[in-house]
């Protein structure tokens, strides 16, 4: 009997019409390091073994069509599903604004951003690690979407959390340059250097844009080697997918 992916389905005020999952690590046939449901084509797995896994999750999901699968880069250029499909590639966030498109991004310690309408007009995903974060992935995304900021909603997906995270002067240099204020979600560590909370910095920059309603960002993807692959953790493994669509 084939065993069922494992997602995690997000906990937020979602209007009607909105479908969104976030994909872990179980229920999948990929091999160590990547064991079980990777659904990253570019880490080193077999193929056969992503597109099974891929294939389990439009199964599992009933997604209504495969996921636009990205090439992320950690920049902050937003694909449109409704544009034409050669405007797709080498993105960092994705949105839609029809039913039956489904928006995705990969993520093994970055956080991904869900963000929908309130009234199920459009949906997005961002994925935003520091260096998208910092370069404004989140303010290209709500922008693309060209929905009033008061009319938009936010899920918070899991990433490395604050105790784990640690980076240099740069890192909090970036964020801190255009608003002094985001040196709250830096700890300086017992190194000199400095632990640094994502979801944090991601509900900061959501605020500064005017979404009042924020859910999520209660997961560390390094803490939970059951439930989650991390990159900072383990180096080579696999990555799990953010979904949002609109039925």
């Amino acid at each position: 009997m084939t065993a069922a992916p494992q997602v995690l389905t997000p906990e937020w005020r979602a209007p009607r019409g909105v479908r969104a999952a976030f994909t872990l690590r179980g229920g999948g046939v990929s091999a160590a390091p990547f064991d079980s449901l990777n659904l990253g084509a570019h880490v080193g797995d077999s193929a056969a073994a992503v597109a099974e896994n891929r294939r389990r999750v439009r199964e599992g999901l009933s997604l209504p069509a495969e996921p636009a699968w990205l090439e992320q880069v950690h920049g902050t250029r937003v694909a449109d599903l409704d544009a034409a499909p050669e405007t797709r590639s080498a993105a960092d966030a994705v949105i839609t604004r029809t039913p039956g498109r489904v928006c995705a991004v990969q993520v093994a310690d970055c956080m991904p951003v869900l963000i929908a309408a309130r009234d199920a007009s459009a949906v997005a995903v961002a994925h935003a690690g520091w260096r998208g974060l910092a370069a404004g992935v989140l303010e290209a995304t709500v922008a693309r979407l060209g929905v009033a900021a008061g009319q938009l909603i936010a899920w918070l997906g899991p990433a490395i959390s604050a105790r784990h995270f640690e980076v240099g002067d740069e890192v909090r240099a970036a964020f801190l340059e255009p608003d002094p204020g985001a040196a709250a979600a830096f700890v300086r560590n017992e190194r000199g250097r400095w632990q640094c909370d994502l979801a944090a910095l991601a509900r900061r920059r959501l605020a500064a844009l005017g979404l009042t309603e924020v859910a999520g960002g209660s997961w560390c993807t390094y803490a939970d080697p059951v439930r989650f692959f991390s990159f900072r953790r383990d180096g080579r493994c696999g990555r799990m997918a953010a979904l949002i669509w609109l039925e």
